[in-house]
């Protein structure tokens, strides 16, 4: 397995390191195992696994870098990297932004790795298929469904003495369940840095449960409802506001935080109050790399975590009651206005209550159920105005039940005016390497009916 120990992958780095004849060096090394099977039409069709162990080394003369890739560590191909990483470096054109490297850090020790990942085995993956499919075949229902499991680590180091480490285990399994007739569809997207605490069937049976009950959908006409939206309907919704909240796009006037006439909106009141979006690599559920650039289990990496140049990951508060607390700073932008450099979160959390989607539906007099949100599109990315359609189990709600599937929709929607429509949030779970509540939104706009199942 391509994993190697803290102290194998220092020892590497810092060879490569004594070969640098340039102003400065820096060296990220990553490794690891990956795994998957797939599955469709109730059956098997593809599964693997494959061991990757890689090296870039990015050597700069002044504000002129080049950077050099590879996957071989004998003595002569790793000095072989670094010359022609200074090759290129020398014929690069300057980058009048390039910041110097960082000195050594200090790294939160986060809980990234899961023994229990790391001990997946073809087996293993097997059954996880078996206890997904064996219940769609009993009950005349066709399954397809992707499960893929990695375990690695990313070190990184420089010239002036930086170096972090970190191991991390992640898991991502989907499951689409649709009825014979083909006009009943589910679906859950469970994952996990452990996977101990994933389920394939009960995954499955959740999404059997809609597809079933999503058959003979009727038609509602389009316009502003209720809606109570599934984690795995808003997670793209959100992702997409929360990696627009970066300083420089807002100071640019290009950003949902740009103020008009000039300055952002940074500590304004943009959202309802129950709304509070944090990260913190250190939270249990939703653990993330430690450093900025580097890989994660479970969402560590997913937003790009500081541009690699190994920030520190703190925990932060970006939305707080609804006011807007906190951009994220490259480090050539904090420079630029005086401040500290702030990464990007590698993952988020939204707050929420205690109520479960049970409860939100028992407490909504008429509304819709979404499971899914599919597709989605930018229309105008500076109000953060965005198309899609939902998917896999749309249901109406009438006193507080629900009463029939409905034909799904197209619709145009901001994260932003959503999160000023809030009516109440439930308890948040994972979704696409997030925490986040199931949602009850008033005066959500679907622009017309669509055809998708």
């Amino acid at each position: 397995m391509a994993i190697l120990t803290k102290e194998e992958a220092k020892k590497i780095i810092d060879k490569v390191l004594s070969y640098s004849k340039s102003d400065e060096m820096s060296v990220s090394l990553s490794g690891g195992r990956t795994g998957n099977i797939r599955y469709a039409r109730n059956s098997v069709s593809t599964s693997g696994e494959s061991d990757n162990l890689a090296l870039a080394v990015t050597s700069v003369y002044g504000k002129r870098s080049g950077t050099s890739t590879i996957n071989e560590f004998d003595d002569v191909s790793l000095e072989k990297t670094v010359r022609r990483a200074e090759e290129i470096a020398k014929l690069a054109p300057e980058n009048p932004e390039y910041m110097p490297m960082l000195g050594p850090q200090t790294y939160l020790e986060t809980n990234t790795y899961a023994e229990s990942t790391a001990k997946i085995t073809p087996d293993f993956r097997a059954q996880a298929a078996f206890d997904s499919l064996d219940p769609c075949r009993k009950k005349n229902l066709t399954a397809a469904g992707y499960m893929e499991d990695t375990t690695g680590f990313t070190a990184i180091g420089n010239s002036k003495g930086l170096f972090g480490y970190n191991r991390a285990t992640s898991v991502d399994f989907s499951i689409t369940v649709r009825t014979a007739d083909g006009l009943g569809s589910g679906y859950a997207n469970p994952d996990v840095n452990d996977v101990s605490k994933l389920s394939t069937k009960a995954a499955t049976e959740i999404a059997m449960q809609k597809a079933m009950a999503s058959a003979s959908a009727r038609a509602l006409e389009p316009g502003k409802y209720t809606v109570i939206l599934e984690p795995t309907a808003s997670v793209e919704l959100l992702q997409n506001m929360v990696r627009s909240m970066d300083a420089r796009s807002a100071d640019e006037g290009r950003s949902f935080l740009s103020k008009k006439g000039g300055g952002t909106r940074l500590n304004e009141k943009l959202f309802d109050e129950r709304v509070t979006f944090i990260s913190d690599p250190m939270n249990a559920d939703l653990p993330l790399s430690p450093f900025g650039g580097g890989g994660g289990g479970g969402g560590g990496g997913r937003f790009g975590g500081g541009g690699g140049d190994g920030l520190p990951q703190q925990k932060q508060t970006w939305i707080e009651k609804g006011v807007v607390k906190n951009m994220f700073y490259s480090r050539y932008w904090a420079d630029k206005k005086g401040v500290q450099p702030v990464p990007a979160p590698g993952g988020f959390i939204m707050l929420g209550g205690t109520q479960s989607l049970a409860d939100l539906i028992k407490s909504t007099d008429k509304g819709i159920l979404v499971t899914r949100f599919w597709y989605i599109r930018a229309v105008d990315p500076q109000t953060q105005l965005y198309t899609g359609l939902t998917r896999d189990g749309t249901f109406y709600i009438e006193n507080g039940q629900i009463k029939f599937p409905i034909k799904n929709f197209r619709f145009n929607e901001s994260p932003v005016i959503m999160l000023n429509n809030v009516e109440a949030l439930g308890k948040p779970v994972r979704a696409g390497g997030n925490l986040i509540p199931p949602m009850k939104i008033r005066d959500f706009t679907f622009t017309s009916l669509s055809d998708a199942v």
